[in-house]
């Protein structure tokens, strides 16, 4: 009697919580579904990322073998960097008259411009205005960099057009950001002469063990009496140049230790004059750089000097042309830098008398941004005896890239 009545209990409660159970079952079967939902719409997304990213990868792969790695992502690729500069610099000699030099100068705009024809041809190129305009007081409007490069292996490329000599640390990477100081330093402007590009063609390519190389057969100086032979006065700018007599430029760099990069730049020209001047021999510079990244301490060092043969540059002292600087540095965070760097040249160092300029720069950069930097930085600048003005006072810059 009780056993029957226990299992008509049980009879019972399971009849009356069967809609329960099957309400439960149904609201379980909806989240289910649900989730399949979700799950197909996230792998739907997923593939169109993946589908985009594939699409984007030529681009992607052109921009880290961009030798300045600024601009949008795509099959052609825009980008831009320029400069604005306030200098207040005072004239401590005075002969003839002061020679303030108090001013502000859209230094520099340029435009970058690439186009990935496909996965091992590519194009890249430069277009710069300096000064803001051009008249008849100055300016000018010219093509920094213009060339096609071709991939021929993984590890080599040939390129060929207007191209930047590899020499020194600023002339293939001038973008404000990514250097201290205002203004360039003196030696990448009278020494290597800043930007300096030539007309011709060049091989790229890594040895392996941290070895790079390149090598260069490019248009070459024309130096003249006229501007002391001089060797920015030189530069040809690809400018429907004379080459009766290209030059070579050799680099070889090594980067096998993390922060370090040591490099050695060596350019020969046999005829210096382009055939214009039998008083001008050939050309020879030699220049080594070290950049050392440890941390938050940096340091920068260049060396270059030239060898000029003939009587001419010989007769005024210009067969020998030297310069270097040392630059430590240290970033306080990722946003402020400082730095100091002693400059040093001499276009007439071959003359036996004092003709040795020296500059001594102090200040520091920040950085709101990575591709924006504000730089203020005060020089000191020593001249020879006989020099007609000399500099020194606070220079303030605002220079962007992207």
């Amino acid at each position: 009697m009780f056993r029957n009545t226990t299992l008509s209990a049980a009879a019972l409660a399971a009849f009356l919580g069967l809609p329960a159970a099957q309400a439960a079952e149904a609201d379980l079967q909806k989240e289910v579904e649900a989730l399949k939902a979700q799950n197909r719409e996230i792998m739907e997304r997923l593939e169109a990322t993946a589908e985009a990213l594939d699409q984007m990868a030529p681009a992607r792969a052109a921009a880290r073998r961009m030798p300045h790695a600024h601009g949008t992502r795509g099959t052609t690729v825009v980008g831009a960097y320029g400069e604005l500069h306030y200098n207040n610099l005072s004239d401590q000699i005075g002969i003839g008259g002061k020679q303030d030099q108090k001013e502000i100068d859209f230094h520099r705009f340029i435009l970058f411009l690439g186009h990935e024809f496909n996965d091992r041809i590519r194009f890249w190129s430069e277009l710069e205005v300096e000064h803001s305009k051009v008249d008849a007081g100055g300016g000018e409007v010219a093509i920094e960099q213009a060339y096609v490069e071709f991939d021929v292996t993984d590890e080599t490329m040939i390129r060929a057009g207007i191209l930047l000599v590899p020499a020194g640390l600023i002339n293939e990477t001038h973008e404000p950001p990514t250097f201290y100081g205002v203004e360039r330093n003196p030696i990448a402007k009278y020494i290597i002469p800043t930007t300096w590009r030539e007309g011709g063609v060049s091989v790229v390519g890594r040895l392996g063990n941290g070895f790079s190389y390149d090598l260069l057969l490019h248009s070459g100086l024309k130096l003249t009496n006229g501007g002391n032979y001089a060797v920015r006065a030189g530069r040809q700018a690809v400018r429907e140049a004379p080459a009766d007599d290209p030059a070579v430029t050799a680099r070889v760099k090594w980067t096998a230790v993390p922060g370090l990069e040591l490099a050695l730049a060596v350019q020969r020209q046999t005829d210096a004059a382009q055939g214009t001047d039998p008083q001008v021999g050939g050309a020879t510079l030699v220049a080594p750089h070290v950049v050392w990244q440890k941390g938050r301490f940096g340091l920068r060092a260049v060396y270059a000097s030239w060898d000029i043969e003939g009587s001419g540059p010989a007769g005024i002292g210009a067969d020998e042309q030297t310069g270097w600087y040392v630059e430590p540095s240290f970033r306080i965070n990722d946003k402020w830098g400082v730095f100091a760097r002693y400059n040093t040249w001499d276009n007439q160092a071959g003359n036996g008398t004092d003709t040795e300029y020296s500059q001594l720069d102090v200040g520091f950069n920040f950085w709101p941004h990575p591709d924006v930097v504000i730089k203020v930085d005060y020089q000191d600048q020593s001249v020879p005896p006989g020099s007609t003005k000399e500099l020194d006072g606070i220079n303030i810059g605002v220079g962007y890239q992207f």
